[in-house]
Parts: C-alpha cells; sequence; structure tokens
C-alpha cells in the first residue's frame, strides 16, 4: 500500500515536520553556497564548507551510533534541532551584520557537522519508532519522496527570496523550521510510539557495534556494495556539470534542466519504492544492476534530451537503492545495536561522497566525462554482480532468480 504509514498520526506528524525542516535546510544550502561565493568568489571556498560540514561524521559518527543505543531516541533528537536551529540563529546574525571573513561560516557548517554526527543516528531510531516494523520500508520510501519534495520546495523557495531577503533571510526560514520538528515531536502520542530496545548500560558501546558488522557477512556485502554504488555511481552533481558544460554544451541552464529532471527522478524513485509491499534483497540487485548499465549507457549519449532522459530512471533508482538498503539494514539489526549500525551506513555514505565526488572529477577533468561516466557504470556493474554472488553464498539462496520447484 502506497501510503501505509500515513494511517499513523504519529507519521503523518513526523512527515510534516520533516517537509518543513528539509525545506528550511535547502534554502540554507543555497544560502551559505551564495555568502560564500560572494565572499570569496572562490567555487573552491564553496567545496570547503561542504567538507566541513562530512568531516564530522567521519571522526564521531561511531560515537552518535553509541550515544542513540544507550539513550531515549525522543531527548536527544529535540536537543539536536534545538542546536541547529541555533546555529542557524548564528549563520543569520554573521550574514545581517555584514562580516566579510569566512570564518565564522565555515566555523558553523564544522559544528553543524559535529551536531549532526552526534544526534543523526538518534534521529534515525526515532523515524522508525513512529511507525511498527511492517510499516518502516514503506515509511523510509515516503521520506524519501518528502526529502525531494522538499529540497525541490527549498531551492525553489531560495532562488526567489535571497535577491529580497539575502542569505540572512533564508537562515531565519530555516531557524524557524526546527520549531516545527520540536512542535511535531512533543505533539506525538506517547503510547502509539513503537520505541525499540536500548543497549544495556554495561555494553561495549563502539567496539560491540564494530563487531556486530564484522561478524555479519550479509551487512558487510550490502555496505560495500552501498560504498561503491555511492563513491562511483551516486556523485551526479559532478558528472552533470561536467556533461553539460563540455560533450553537451549545454551551459548553466542545461545544468539546471538536468538537476530538475534528476530531482523529478528522486520523487519517483520514493513512490515506487513506498508502493512495493516488500524492499528486498533482489530489489536492491536488479535496481542496482540497470542503474549501473544505465550510467555507462549515459556516457555515450550525444544530446541534451537523451541524457536527460537516461538520468530520469538513474535518479529513480538510486532512491530506491538507497531505501532498500537503509531498510534492510535497519530491520536486519538487533534493535539494541540499531544506532551503530545507522552510524556506520552513514559512514558509508559520508565516505562515497568524499571519495567519488574527487575521483569523478579528475577522471572528467583527465580523460572525458563520458569515459568517467563509463568507467563509473562497468564498476558499478561488476560491483553489483559480485555482491549478488556473495549473498548467493552466505545466504544460500537465489538472490537474482527464484529457486525452481
Amino acid at each position: 500500500m502506497l501510503f501505509a504509514s500515513l494511517k499513523h498520526r504519529n507519521y503523518r506528524l513526523w512527515a510534516a515536520a520533516d517537509l518543513v525542516s528539509v525545506t528550511g535546510t535547502w534554502m540554507q544550502v543555497l544560502g551559505v553556497n551564495w555568502l560564500v561565493l560572494s565572499a570569496t568568489g572562490s567555487a573552491t571556498s564553496v567545496g570547503l564548507s561542504l567538507v566541513l560540514q562530512a568531516l564530522p561524521t567521519l571522526a564521531f559518527g561511531l560515537w552518535g551510533g553509541a550515544l542513540a543505543d544507550r539513550l531515549r531516541a525522543r531527548p536527544v533528537v529535540v536537543a539536536s534541532q534545538v542546536a541547529q536551529g541555533l546555529l542557524a540563529v548564528a549563520l543569520a546574525v554573521v550574514a545581517l551584520s555584514g562580516v566579510t571573513s569566512v570564518l565564522p561560516v565555515y566555523g558553523v557548517a564544522l559544528a553543524g557537522g559535529l551536531v549532526t554526527a552526534l544526534g543523526g543516528p538518534a534521529l534515525g531510531r526515532f523515524g522508525a519508532e513512529v511507525v511498527p516494523p511492517a510499516d518502516l520500508p514503506n515509511a523510509m520510501a515516503l521520506g524519501s519522496v518528502v526529502n525531494s519534495a522538499g529540497r525541490i520546495l527549498g531551492m525553489s523557495l531560495a532562488g526567489v527570496l535571497i535577491p529580497v531577503t539575502g542569505p540572512g533571510g533564508l537562515f531565519v526560514i530555516n531557524a524557524l523550521s526546527f520549531l516545527a520538528v520540536i512542535g511535531a515531536i512533543a505533539a506525538m502520542r506517547a503510547d502509539e510510539m513503537h520505541e525499540l530496545a536500548q543497549a544495556p548500560a554495561g555494553a561495549n558501546g563502539i567496539r560491540e557495534g564494530l563487531r556486530y558488522v564484522l561478524r555479519t557477512r550479509w551487512l558487510l556485502v550490502v555496505l560495500a556494495l552501498s560504498l561503491v554504488l555511492g563513491s562511483l555511481g551516486r556523485n551526479y552533481q559532478v558528472t552533470m556539470a561536467a556533461m553539460a558544460a563540455g560533450p553537451l554544451g549545454a551551459g548553466a541552464s542545461g545544468y539546471g534542466l538536468l538537476s530538475t529532471v534528476f530531482a523529478v527522478g528522486t520523487v519517483l524513485g520514493g513512490v515506487f519504492a513506498a508502493s512495493r509491499p516488500r524492499l528486498t534483497m533482489r530489489l536492491l540487485l536488479v535496481t542496482a544492476f540497470l542503474s549501473s548499465v544505465a550510467q555507462a549507457l549515459s556516457g555515450l549519449m550525444p544530446e541534451l534530451w537523451t541524457f536527460a532522459a537516461l538520468l530520469l530512471p538513474i535518479a529513480a533508482g538510486a532512491v530506491v537503492i538507497d531505501t532498500t538498503v537503509g531498510a534492510r539494514v535497519q530491520l536486519g539489526s538487533p534493535d539494541e545495536l540499531r544506532g551503530r549500525v545507522i552510524s556506520v551506513l552513514g559512514l558509508v555514505s559520508a565516505a562515497s561522497g568524499a571519495l567519488g565526488g574527487p575521483l569523478l572529477g579528475w577522471l572528467s577533468d583527465a580523460i572525458t566525462p563520458q569515459l568517467a561516466l563509463q568507467i563509473g557504470g562497468v564498476g558499478t556493474t561488476a560491483a553489483t554482480l559480485l555482491a549478488a554472488l556473495a549473498l548467493a553464498r552466505i545466504t544460500g539462496v537465489r538472490i537474482l532468480r527464484p529457486r525452481t520447484a
């Protein structure tokens, strides 16, 4: 059932608050990029702010997972939302006071990354507590739709408002958006929550979580596949820009069109995932294989419209892959280890962006964007086939083909 999760009042509150929060977040992302670019005139400086946001996840993400498993999720989530709101207020003060140095912006970016690293796993656990386990895959898929819609809405509103309010106005709106999340949490019915078991007081925290991941072979295969897919097949912000500016000759307007097509594809992918009764390993592998082949073929496309036509299913596939990985990883892990497993998945996601973005950018510059896409597509296709073989050996089940009678 496409909207199964919406029958739960707590999830309806959570989804509405998430839409408001994601919209505000993307308004702030564009505001920060514009503020840094206006102050420095350097795209590299913009990239540095993104790196500073990602570094704390790589350094402290596992600590956040251990914290999430030890403490109740609700107060940790509220505390992280308050902290993020205060950081948005700090950005607004910097922007509205006319400070020309980007150092305060970098400081807020680093602090925001730290809050995300420590509070993100608790946010994942809390999102799993607003619905029963049977509806979690559907809730995650609908969450992808909400995130995609919030991204489109946030970017559109930012484009309209930034000439009027400047970046400072966008930061104020984002600060207010966190009040919607806190209000939604306060309005949730405690007796309708599905709280996960917490780790016992004597648990070994990070070490226990790592031991679980390292001894769970199917989980290692899924995480390794996610890393390869994320590195070589997911950094389309890099390859779209390289294709639009280079072989396609489409310029900034073409890049904008491709970004819109990609966003629409993510919405379609989320709707498809939400409509599935189950998110299975077979769905993950088939989608990864088809998306990888489509990526390799996209490097052969000579025109903007043909490239965009392939980009749509690739974007949809990316959401299906992410949602299925998240659902399988969460539902396949013990409740008391859920936060630490989520934090490991977050580390894989951060590492794939940190590795894949520069690698695909270098390949696009050193050879051509077309070859970069083809190499990435071939690499992810091979990784998917290897993962299918490994999972078949580990589970004893034919992943890509049903057993015959």
